[in-house]
């Protein structure tokens, strides 16, 4: 074979020094059955409260600016989980960080399971936020415990479950919150973790992937502050005032840390994030287009399920959470069933054409939006292609990430593509907030957003989409040779004990 065919018709290729079954004990399938649903429980934990945010100033006695925070916490707790739980499993072995994962998953679950004040609440939110740190170290972990021609698929699967987890949890939610009382939302969550706490001890098997070194603290802290600060102004600049003291100082603030923390990474000897292998085209490449699809993605689980509850005098649909939420759900489902069909185009075009075509494919869901915006099941149409899109392309990007990085750095590299993602759909969240606030009518004295602002969100996400097409088309293949060598760098440590 030439030394022009790419890695990505061969995007997973064995553990050096074994051979493809050599490495594992036991079912693949069920450990990445139950990988993906650790992956599921992880990610439903960002829309499990969703349906009760509008009462949660009534039920924790606060503000509806403080409440806010509970939403927040969550998403701040996962943005900064990924690329640390990542340089973990890489360090102490991706099966313990795994256990540690679902463990913080039950105690954050338990927290507000016990109380209704405000503090333990977002504490508890956090943790449960921490938890999806589970999915970049499952991702990562799928190249060591699956034969080769399974990996593709295995990918796709657990890359599937951050769409499949979040669009399922908002009926699901909606239904334990009108049935029971709104503690039980975490009940159901403990139950879940522990689920998943016994499934992972009892089925992942145990692999010596454990590199060793020194775990870098400064750089975590440096980045969990620097990041947070960032993602604050963005989440929380349409209460502030994009232009307010507030707003600017944890915004720049943020980003001057991040700088900081940037030198101080390119000058220790064991970072959090090698930052020279980050910066590889490759790689930087593919982390800039999960910006643009993530935030694809977001928008339209932002946009579609608020103009179906909106009242139908101001423009809307007249759908309750629970109504949303269902004609959401197979959009979801949708990520799952094309799983296989991104594991089948990775194996046979490779990772980086898959990944265009997944966000051509969601750009195209958003023009149908567009034209589309007249009906319910109009709507759920095109939250029907979008998410065809993401199950398409979002498990591309880890694949192109663990093709171009050595295997004792892949769960820290996938943690980042991980936090590149909820970037996008952190500023995705934000923009199209302002977006709908900008144009507005009037109703009953409420201001609700218009017709044309919805237009605008579905252009901008059409357009957020094709553009994270244009990027992933000029991210550089990585040959079979190099592609090699990126694998033998790393010991041959992934053997069962």
């Amino acid at each position: 074979m030439s030394s022009d065919d790419t890695a990505e018709k061969s995007p997973t290729p064995p553990l050096p020094g074994s051979s493809p079954g050599s490495a594992r004990t036991g079912s693949p399938i069920v450990t990445v059955i139950v990988l993906c649903l650790g992956g599921l429980i992880a990610s439903l934990m960002q829309t499990l409260i969703v349906p009760i945010q509008p009462q949660l100033p009534e039920l924790l006695g606060t503000s509806v600016s403080n409440a806010s925070w509970v939403i927040t916490a969550t998403l701040l707790g996962g943005a900064v989980a990924m690329p640390v739980a990542g340089r973990l499993g890489d360090m102490f072995g991706k099966r313990r960080i795994l256990l540690y994962s679902a463990v913080i998953l039950a105690i954050g679950s338990l927290i507000p399971a016990l109380t209704s004040s405000l503090i333990p609440v977002v504490a508890g939110r956090a943790l449960q936020g921490l938890a999806m740190g589970f999915i970049p170290v499952g991702i990562s972990l799928m190249r060591e415990v699956t034969p080769p021609k399974m990996t593709a698929f295995a990918i796709s699967a657990m890359s599937a479950t951050l769409g499949v987890g979040g669009a399922i949890g908002m009926p699901l939610s909606a239904f334990i919150a009108e049935t029971y009382d709104w503690h039980m939302l975490f009940w159901v969550s403990v139950v879940l973790a522990l689920v998943v706490v016994a499934l992972v001890f009892f089925a992942v098997p145990r692999i010596h992937d454990a590199v060793g070194g020194r775990f870098d603290f400064v750089g975590a802290i440096g980045l969990a502050i620097g990041l947070s600060s960032a993602l604050v102004a963005v989440t929380k600049g349409n209460d502030w005032g994009w232009t307010s003291g507030t707003t600017l100082g944890f915004l720049l603030g943020g980003f001057a840390l991040l700088i900081v923390w940037g030198f101080f990474e390119l000058r220790t000897t064991s970072p959090l994030v090698d930052l020279r292998t980050s910066a590889r085209p490759s790689v930087l490449l593919t982390n800039v287009a999960a910006v643009a699809v993530g935030f694809g993605m977001m928008a339209q689980a932002v946009v579609i399920p608020m103009m179906m509850e909106l009242p139908e005098e101001a423009g809307g649909m007249g759908q309750t959470i629970l109504q949303a939420g269902l004609w959401m759900a197979p959009g979801g489902l949708m990520m799952l069933v094309f799983a296989p069909v991104s594991g089948y185009l990775m194996n046979t075009i490779g990772a980086k054409f898959t990944l265009a075509i997944g966000a051509a494919v969601l750009g195209l869901g958003y023009l149908c939006g567009f034209f589309l915006m007249d009906a319910p099941w109009q709507l759920a149409l095109a939250s029907l292609i979008a998410s065809a899109g993401v199950g398409i392309g979002y498990a591309a990007m880890p694949t192109l990430i663990m093709g171009s990085v050595p295997i004792t750095e892949a769960g820290a590299a996938v943690g980042l593509n991980g936090l590149m993602r909820s970037v996008g759909t952190t500023t995705s969240s934000a923009i199209m907030a302002v977006i709908m606030t900008s144009a507005t009518v009037s109703h009953a004295g409420i201001e609700f957003p218009s017709h044309s602002a919805f237009e605008t969100c579905f252009l901008v996400g059409a357009i957020a989409a094709f553009v994270g097409v244009a990027i992933t088309l000029v991210i550089p293949s990585v040959k079979k040779r190099a592609a090699a060598e990126i694998v033998t760098d790393a010991p041959t440590q992934a053997t069962m004990r």
